[in-house]
């Protein structure tokens, strides 16, 4: 059931609100929820006492689930869940992937997931995706697809499921799967795009990647098996083969389907078998490819572990050193016993990680480590070791890396640091198992498709906590220690050093190195005791707010304390154990000085963890076990942020978290160092791509070159010193108003005592001068000529941006509404025009930014990645679109394609507090956030073609446009002597 690793993924699902509140619930819910339908009949082939996934396992049986399998070998696992209300989720998964090709067929089963969604039988050309965005699902996070090496993937959310429509939906999706049109002229089609989709993949990244799994799994075929596939054979591609590929594969033999939704289980049961009972396809199943096992290399000393080896260079990257240990993957027997190994596995690796991160904040020669066992693609077990070297002395730092395995492996871990990792394990699971009934339905069946990928059971949350805390005696340091050891045994290792540098290594000498005796480390192990947070100063002297009022949605309450301290709290059960604190304070980017962006950077990397009070780094992470806290911050336009994702036990530690940052700070030097050097190492890897380029250059050039939002050269990083940053951060800290909303589930008067203890018992804020920023309206002027800045990647690659200036404020939010509608039409339009005339794939982004807290700064941004020959076909379709938006407007129907999906992710977000956190921040001090709230959903689901026309003449029409386009640098140096370039890369 491979739970222990999966389990430590915190995700937030959708969630049940009720009842829904009036503002949203005549808009946007569900005519007809499927769950009010009886089955028509019983489905024929359910096996609930021999439920297929559970065959040979002691694991108990979710009986939420129910499972069939049909004659003709397809098999199925559906069930009934609410979240989000009337939402159905189907996956359809086939067993093959890209190991499953043969060399002429490199790029087809990928091929084939495009083709799917290209031509079907019931669904002419390009018809899919507009047909189920007209049902509300949106392209990307609804209606989508994966290819990986072992298997490929179509799913569809379907949200307002009804009975009709999830019927269609169902039978549409078996004649995409069952019956794709595989033509030549789909074929030719659908490969340009591929080959776009291939190319905009391409880069450094790409190129580590591909170098990094040839040298893991040489050998292997997964070694030359991405699922992108070789151009050649794709260019080369016949609609023959493809046919033959797709015969050999997508068989019923080979498909599991997963349903889950907002619907009767048995009549999810009934449609499966109604739509893919009957699947056919003549001739006898093919065999399961070979993956092989990895093996020693020929032209390695047999007796020395260490085998292959590489030093890839890959100019203005930043260094990486990874080495993994391999053993054969072999099919485990998924029961009880085996996963509580992988939980001793799963402690073993926390441990040594804590370790080697206390050892990287305390002066380590590396910037971070980690060890982590995969078992990847059925074709290898491994123990991968990764660590970024401060400098090029990577000797030294893989030297520290091994110090610290080594201690490991010599002698046990304390009982202290596994209970430590232990309470961290428990919080996870035990909160999984309060929000079992609220986990949304994507994710159960998501969790379905993988455990059939890797050939394991699946597990309630119940079962999981069960199992963990039953075999509490068994973490015993010389049982993790065992577990330790066996991480690390294997005949085969291999390594790889990334460096920008020619000349830093060889492949023998990283071999010589990983061979090399090295010292055990004596640093201290991470078993320090817990820290009380009653032990911890007091903030203040306490007080109780001066009001309490309603803010007039739901039951909000808005507190006002003495010290100018104001909050919103809504505890709602719709999502148990989770509750959300956020804290907004000063004036964010207006009070940051035009040389001040290196502190800018720095701080959201290392403010948390510079400290407060008594409190360093390592006593932070000591103060949080067994506890659920969060520490993120951010810097927007007119508000600084931190949150903390909580829950209800933790709500007063978490308060306290953020009020001692505010009122007590700590200027640990170390964080600000590291960070600062995390920061120059990675800084070279923004010359590598065009969207790296745009990374560090687009916001600060769309800021009409806004010294503060400009990304800190290196030059500026090196001026930086601790002293600077706890001046910057002194002052930012102090300033300003604050706001603390606190939503979810945790006890009212419990967080209101806390609220007292902490922020109301700070002293009166300082009143912050005129700020830095005293207009936001800087934004580039319209340019005929793109401005060119060029990257030092691939020669096929480029971007290309076009941006027109909106506004900002709560003022305007009806209308920075609507925008959004507009550029979701923009954004189809562009898509359709770039993947059919350039032979793009799906880069084409169109999408509308509308700052409440200043008030201007808005734009519409349209942006694309695509080869250089297609820069002037974006910008031609983009002045096209735009021109037509606003002479004629849009179609109803280009209306519905948008109304409908964003009606039915309302429907979605708002049953979960989040959302409604997200519209009301910054109500108690902003009226015009709970004034425009009831107009929410029709602003967003109710527009005209006229109003569409309306607000593009005004946007898009007003301004002609600020463009720029991210070029090869060979390919501008080639021009260079017949047109200058306009501007230039950095």
């Amino acid at each position: 059931m491979t739970f222990a690793l999966r389990a430590l993924r915190i995700f937030a699902p959708a969630l049940l609100l009720s009842p829904l509140p009036a503002i949203a619930q005549d808009a946007a819910a569900p005519q007809v929820a499927p769950s009010q339908i009886a089955p028509a009949q019983i489905p024929a082939y359910a096996q609930p006492d021999d439920p297929w996934i559970y065959r040979g396992t002691d694991i108990p049986v979710d009986r939420e689930w129910l499972f069939g399998e049909m004659p003709n070998g397809v098999r199925y696992a559906v069930r009934d869940n609410g979240v989000p209300p009337g939402q159905v989720s189907i996956r359809v998964r086939i067993d093959a992937g890209s190991l499953h090709e043969t060399d002429e067929e490199r790029g087809f089963a990928h091929l084939i997931e495009h083709l799917t969604f290209r031509e079907s039988t019931y669904l002419g050309d390009a018809e899919a995706i507009p047909h189920f965005q007209r049902l509300g699902a949106t392209l990307g996070s609804d209606t989508n697809a994966i290819t990986s090496p072992t298997q490929t993937v179509f799913k569809l959310d379907l949200p307002n499921a009804r009975p009709a429509t999830l019927e269609e939906s169902m039978r549409l999706l078996s004649g995409m799967v069952r019956e794709p049109v595989l033509s030549q002229k789909n074929v030719d089609t659908e490969v340009p795009i591929v080959l776009a989709e291939r190319r905009e993949r391409g880069g450094p990244d790409a190129r580590i990647a591909d170098a990094s799994r040839e040298l893991f799994f040489a050998g292997q075929p997964l070694a030359e098996r991405g699922p992108i596939g070789l151009a050649n054979t794709l260019e080369d591609a016949r609609a023959d083969a493809v046919k033959a590929f797709h015969q050999r594969w997508y068989r019923p033999e080979n498909a599991v389907i997963v349903v889950v939704g907002d619907a009767d289980p048995q009549q999810l049961a009934v449609l499966v078998e109604r739509y893919f009972g009957d699947w056919e396809v003549p001739g006898d199943p093919a065999l399961q490819p070979d993956f092989g096992e990895p093996h020693p290399q020929m032209d390695v000393n047999p007796d020395n572990p260490v085998g292959m080896a590489r030093v890839m260079v890959e100019p203005g990257q930043p260094r990486g050193f990874t080495y993994g240990v391999l053993r054969p993957w072999h099919q485990v027997t998924d029961n009880l016993e085996y996963n509580r190994g992988l939980l001793i596995d799963a402690i073993a690796e926390a441990v040594i990680n804590r370790r080697l991160e206390s050892r990287a904040r305390s002066g380590g020669n590396f910037l971070y480590a980690a060890i982590e066992q995969q078992k990847t693609s059925r074709s290898a077990d491994l123990t991968y070791v990764s660590f970024a070297p401060l400098s090029d002395d990577w000797k030294s730092a893989l030297s520290d890396v091994r110090s610290v395995i080594a201690r490991a492996l010599a002698e046990p871990p304390t009982q202290a640091e596994i209970d430590r990792e232990m309470a961290e394990f428990d919080v996870v699971f035990a909160n999984q198992v309060e929000q079992e009934r609220i986990q949304a339905g994507s994710q159960l069946a998501d969790d379905i498709v993988n455990a059939v990928d890797i050939r394991e059971a699946v597990a309630a949350p119940d079962t999981v906590l069960n199992l963990f805390r039953d075999m509490k005696h068994r973490f015993t340091p010389e049982a993790v220690h065992e577990h330790t050891r066996a991480l690390f045994r294997g005949k085969v290792i291999r390594a790889m050093y990334l460096t920008p540098e020619e000349g830093e290594a060889t492949p023998d000498q990283l071999r010589q190195a990983l061979l090399a005796p090295v010292e055990i480390s004596t640093s201290a192990r991470a078993d320090a005791e817990a820290i009380s947070f009653a032990e911890l100063p007091e903030i203040g002297t306490p007080a109780q707010p001066l009001s309490r009022e309603p803010l007039g949605i739901f039951d909000v309450e808005k507190l006002t304390f003495a010290n100018g301290v104001r909050a919103l709290l809504w505890n709602t059960d719709n999502e148990p154990g989770r509750a959300t604190v956020r804290v907004r304070f000063g004036r964010g980017w207006q009070d940051i000085a035009d040389d001040e962006a290196a502190y800018a950077a720095l701080g959201q990397m290392a403010l948390v963890s510079s400290g407060l009070g008594p409190l360093g780094q390592e006593e932070l992470d000591q103060i949080a076990t067994g506890r659920k806290l969060g520490f993120n911050f951010r810097i927007e336009q007119g508000t600084f942020e931190f949150e903390g994702m909580t829950r209800a036990e933790d709500v007063a530690d978490q308060l306290y978290l953020f009020a001692a940052k505010l009122e007590m700070p700590r200027w640990d030097v170390s964080p600000v160092a590291r960070a600062k050097a995390a920061a120059l190492l990675s800084y070279d890897s923004y010359r590598g791509s065009p969207n790296a380029v745009l990374a560090r250059d687009l916001d600060w050039l769309l800021h009409d070159r806004d010294p503060r939002y400009r990304t800190p050269t290196p030059e500026q990083l090196q001026a930086a010193t601790p002293e600077g940053f706890r001046e910057v951060w002194s002052r930012l800290l102090k300033q300003g108003p604050i706001e603390v909303d606190i939503f979810g589930d945790f006890d009212r008067e419990a967080a209101i005592a806390a609220l007292s203890r902490t922020f109301g018992a700070m002293p009166p804020r300082e009143v912050a001068g005129p700020a830095v920023l005293q207009v936001t309206d800087k934004f580039p002027e319209a340019n005929d000529q793109p401005l060119i800045l060029t990257h030092e990647g691939e020669a096929d690659q480029a971007a290309a941006v076009i941006a027109w200036p909106t506004g900002g404020g709560s003022e305007g939010l009806p209308q920075s509404r609507k925008l959004q509608l507009l550029a979701e039409i923009f954004n189809n339009r562009l898509m359709d025009a770039m993947r059919e005339r350039a032979g793009a794939s799906y880069s084409p982004v169109v999408n509308s930014q509308w700052p409440l807290d200043v008030d201007n700064g808005g734009r519409i941004v349209a942006l694309a990645q695509l080869s250089p020959m297609q820069v002037n076909a974006f910008f031609d379709a983009a002045d096209d679109i735009a021109q037509d938006l606003a002479e004629t407007g849009p179609t109803e129907d280009e209306i519905a394609r948008v109304t409908e999906p964003m009606r039915q992710l309302l429907y979605r977000l708002q049953t979960g507090h989040t959302f409604w956190l997200n519209q009301l921040e910054g109500a108690s001090f902003d009226s015009n956030r709970l004034a425009y709230l009831p107009s929410l959903v029709s602003d967003l689901t109710r527009i005209t073609p006229q109003e569409v026309q309306a607000l593009a003449a005004r946007y898009l029409g007003g301004h002609g446009g600020w463009r720029m386009a991210v070029m090869p640098e060979m390919a501008v140096a080639e021009t260079a002597g017949k047109q200058a370039a306009i501007g230039g890369g950095r």
